[in-house]
This record gives structure tokens, sequence and C-alpha cells, in this order.
């Protein structure tokens, strides 16, 4: 079976360096992008400097034509901000390819709906969910753009749309595990940042490796918590998308959540942070959604809850740290 053509919808880090993987792969790719200038270097010089410097592309087309781009494509990988994902997708519903797999990888819960990001590319298109995929792991974008090693988990309902994501991304330095729960995957994804701005602002404030550790661990907690309350799969948060990617956001400064929290906890305010940080940190804004959501289901996220009162309340680095330190104490082997 031949490699399927794909589309790429969005231009930064991540996006750029999924189109990169699926071209290595194999797969005819067409990124898109709304930055003519970003688009034309891609297309001509297999260069993204703005979010890749110094990273040769592999040979793809680029453009900003979205019809263009998804004309034929029989993967579509979604790779745009989450809280503008489904304005975007809307206006491009009527350019799908009939028989097209969706794949998200964006990490984020909407703000207004609490909706996971599969929800709402399903919604926006207007597709059933077995053709929505998302892939979510340890997966740094700059370390896979330079063709360093990892793995990866390719999250879907149906089994045989899962294999063919996990088949057309398939290469010599990008491994994908293919899983059904697509919950459990996604929450991993969108918890994870926020539990990598609260290690990057015990960092930022000068704390060590036992303060690392300690919310890293109880972050994972969180994070169960939440995706059993919400019907996912137990076995899915000691996995890659799980602890995996977890570590690696929490503890790289190339983690983009990690860098802003990083800012926070040095005492920048958060716009302040937000330009200094230079991209879109997606935990900032789904930390009020993941924490609406918690608070739905009755599940108890103190980790959650200091990032969101740190970065929208007013709250200080140190006064979140001695709330979580003065909790009442338990067991740690209660599930609740």
């Amino acid at each position: 079976m031949s490699a399927p053509r794909a589309a790429v919808l969005g231009a930064g880090s991540w996006g750029t360096t999924f189109a990169a993987v699926l071209a290595d792969a194999g797969c005819e790719v067409t990124l898109w992008g709304r930055d003519e200038a970003v688009v034309r270097q891609v297309a001509t010089d297999r260069r993204n400097p703005r979010y890749l410097p110094d990273v040769e592309l592999p040979p793809m087309g680029a453009t900003t034509d979205a019809a263009a781009a998804l004309a034929g494509a029989r993967l579509v990988v979604v790779a745009i901000p989450s809280q503008v994902a489904r304005t975007t997708l809307e206006g491009l519903r009527e350019h799908l390819e009939p028989d097209a797999v969706v794949v998200s990888l964006m990490k984020g819960v909407e703000l207004s709906t609490d909706k996971r990001m599969s929800q709402v590319v399903s919604e926006a298109l207007d597709i059933d969910p077995g053709r929505v995929a998302v892939v979510s792991g340890p997966n740094l974008a700059l370390e896979i753009a330079t063709r360093q090693p990892t793995a990866t988990v390719v999250a879907c309902t149906d089994e045989a749309n899962a294999r063919l994501v996990a088949d057309a991304c398939s290469n010599s330095y990008f491994r994908p595990y293919t899983n059904s729960d697509v919950v459990g995957v996604e929450l991993c994804g969108a918890v994870k940042n926020v539990i990598a701005l609260a290690i990057g602002m015990a960092q930022g404030r000068g704390f060590g490796w036992n303060t690392t550790a300690t919310v890293i661990t109880r972050g994972l907690v969180e994070i169960t918590r939440l995706g059993r309350a919400l019907g996912a799969q137990s076995e899915t948060f000691a996995g890659l998308a799980g602890m995996g990617d977890l570590v690696a956001t929490c503890a790289s400064p190339l983690s983009r959540n990690h860098t802003l929290g990083k800012h926070i906890g040095q005492g920048m305010s958060l716009d302040d942070a937000l330009v200094a940080t230079g991209t879109t940190a997606e935990g900032v804004k789904s930390s009020r959604s993941v924490l609406e959501l918690a608070q739905k289901h009755g599940v108890d996220m103190p980790i959650t809850a200091g990032v969101v009162a740190v970065l929208h309340e007013g709250l200080s680095v140190d006064d979140m740290a001695r709330a979580l330190l003065s909790r009442p104490q338990k067991a740690e082997d209660r599930t609740d």
C-alpha cells in the first residue's frame, strides 16, 4: 500500500516537524500556514527559521491556500492553537475529502465547552469520531526535527484508522504505537502542560530536583484521577502519552510550558512571560478548562488549581507552594 497524501494544517514548530516526519516516512505532504514568508521558506528553502532554526526539512509542498492543501488528502493533520481550532476548522469543512482521517496534534481543552480536541475536531468538521485520531507522547518538536529517536502514541476508536496513521508516520527515528484510549491519551497531553507550568514555576523560584520529582509524581496522580473519572484506561497513564510525555515536558528547557512557568517563577507577569516565551504555551489557557472539567466531575486537582490561581488570580508561587504543602495528610495509595 502506498503512503497516503497528507495535509498538515499549521506551520509552527510541531506542525512543521510532523510534516517532516510524514515526508521522511514516504508521504506526499503539503503544509498549510497563514504566514506567506514562512510558507515560502518551507517550499523553496526547505527551512522554517522562525520555528525550527538550523533544521533542514525534507522536500514538501507548502501553501497559504487551505483548499489546495486539503485537495486529495487522505490524512489531514491539525496543529493549530487549540483555542482557535473550532473556528478555523469550521471554515475548512467543505474542502475535506469524504474519506479523510483527521489527526489532532493539539494538546488542550477548549475554553467555554471544556471539550477535548478530538471532540472539537469531530464537531467542527462534522465527521464521525472514528475518523479522528490523536497523537501524543514525549514529542519535543526540535529534537524530532533533528531526527533524534522517539516514540509516540496514535489513539483512535477505529483500529484501522489508528493503524493508517501509525503506518504513515513510521520512519527510522519516529516509532508510533497504537491505542484505543482516546480520552486518556488526550487528557495526558492536555494536563501535562499544566503540570509543566508548575514545574517551571518551582524551578524559577530556585527549587531543586526533590520538588521537581514531587510535582511530576503528584501531577501524574492528578492526570490519572481525572482520566479515570472520564472513563480512560489506567494503563494509559503509565505509558508514553502519560509518564513519558510528562517527564519530557516537565524536565526539558525545550518545553514551552516549562519555559513560561520558569519566567513566572522568576517574577515576570503573565503578559511578559508570554512575550519572553515567544510561542504558544497551551497550558496557560487550558489550565482553566482542565480545572473546570475536574470540578464538573468532582475530581480534586490541587496542582492544577494552584497553577490557575498563580496565572489568573494573582497568587504568588510561594503561596501556591505553601498551600500545597499544608493540605491534609493522607495515605499515598488512596485513589481519591
